[in-house]
């Protein structure tokens, strides 16, 4: 302790702002580590960085530990997570309702083994979940994520959240009708708030208004009638080939 005082008061009366690292912090002592913070909130620090370093917190633990963190210092509280076991997310949205102020993030999820918190993820959840009123903010052009995938060779899997190419896209019958009826029957958010749109794909679990939606897109309209012959064509061609169709396999169908 008396080493952390040293060095935050010589960076202090270098000019610096201070901000204490803790490596590991997720598997340390609870109490040490307040320790550590008041000692350094003593000194003149203003931040401690609390790391998930091996991904190993849940939501419920990592709130616990922000919580006693908070009710030990006045520091600010920044949360570093790690996603090896899938609640990088999850605990940083409880690392920010438990009094954190500073979230670490990247864009699409990038970071060592399986990556850090994503940005994309974070942010919308962490603002829906504690504004107002239900509202998601995109803090970054529309298209970053697809840059940053480009940049790094690392693609969003297609059925990713918010980001991957799946994240709209419908094909089940029901869901579909309902979508064109009001988009609010099945869209927890606008997607247009995160730079993307609905998108219909024609499936085995297409109905005969998903048919008519999507081939009066490319330039056909169909009776509810030929919607039903085209459908049963359909579903031939996807339990022949194992994937939905591609505008030219539809026009392809059409035209039979």
């Amino acid at each position: 302790m008396t080493q952390i005082g040293e060095h935050v008061r010589l960076a202090r009366d270098l000019g610096f702002g201070v901000g204490i690292g803790a490596e590991d912090a997720s598997r340390g002592e609870p109490d040490l580590l307040a320790a550590i913070a008041e000692a350094a909130q003593s000194a003149g620090a203003q931040r401690l960085r609390f790391a998930d370093t091996l991904g190993v917190l849940d939501p419920f633990a990592t709130f616990e530990r922000i919580r006693h963190l908070r009710s030990r210092c006045d520091l600010e509280i920044e949360m570093h997570a790690h996603d090896d076991l899938g609640m990088a997310t999850a605990n940083t949205l409880a690392a920010a309702c438990a009094g954190a102020t500073h979230l670490n993030t990247t864009v699409n999820g990038l970071g060592e083994r399986s990556g850090n918190a994503p940005l994309e993820k974070s942010c919308s959840v962490c603002t829906s979940a504690m504004a107002s009123r239900r509202a998601l903010i995109w803090p970054v052009s529309p298209d970053i994520s697809g840059r940053v995938a480009i940049a790094s060779g690392r693609p969003p899997v297609l059925a990713e959240s918010i980001v991957g190419e799946g994240a709209f896209t419908h094909e089940a019958g029901i869901h579909v009708d309902g979508l064109l009826k009001d988009p609010a029957n099945y869209q927890g958010f606008d997607p247009c708030l995160v730079g993307r749109r609905h998108r219909v794909v024609l499936g085995k679990h297409s109905g005969a208004r998903a048919v008519q939606q999507v081939m009066a897109s490319l330039g056909h309209d169909l009776s509810d009638t030929a919607a039903r012959a085209f459908l049963q064509r359909l579903r031939g061609f996807v339990a022949n080939h194992k994937q939905v169709p591609s505008e030219a396999d539809l026009l392809k169908l059409l035209d039979r």
